[in-house]
């Protein structure tokens, strides 16, 4: 598998909007089970973004949905800032924030796969992804 095959980066975009789309009432019951730190899904948010916009650029990607991803980039950035990096789970509750984001990303999700509600996937980084 190749970085820049666009099946992968398809992938990834998918997985991340699924937890950001999911139900409130599913996020933190998810993000406890994975032990999920808030910096955890920024960094995650951060290398979605930079899949998508290789995508953008070869117009696999809407450039709504590039200006989405941007938001939310920006609005999770924002929330670790404030609330630091513990547990997803906790900033979730402060609810700064993330109504924005499971709106933005079920807009993606719907103009992509006419669909939001997708299974929340086993949590995988990065670096457990071999060729």
């Amino acid at each position: 598998m190749h970085l820049d095959d666009n099946d992968y980066w398809r992938r990834w975009l998918e997985r991340l909007l699924a937890i950001l789309a999911a139900d409130p009432s599913d996020q933190p019951a998810w993000a406890g089970e994975h032990r999920v730190s808030a910096v955890a899904v920024a960094d995650d948010v951060r290398f979605v973004l930079q899949l998508a916009e290789g995508m953008a650029e070869r117009g696999t990607l809407e450039p709504e949905a590039l200006q989405d991803l941007r938001a939310i980039d920006r609005i999770v950035g924002e929330a670790v800032t404030r609330d630091g990096g513990g547990r997803w789970a906790d900033a979730l509750a402060s609810g700064a924030g993330w109504n924005e984001v499971r709106a933005r990303a079920r807009r993606i999700l719907v103009a992509r796969l006419g669909e939001w509600r997708l299974p929340l996937p086993r949590r995988t980084t990065p670096q457990d992804v071999h060729d």
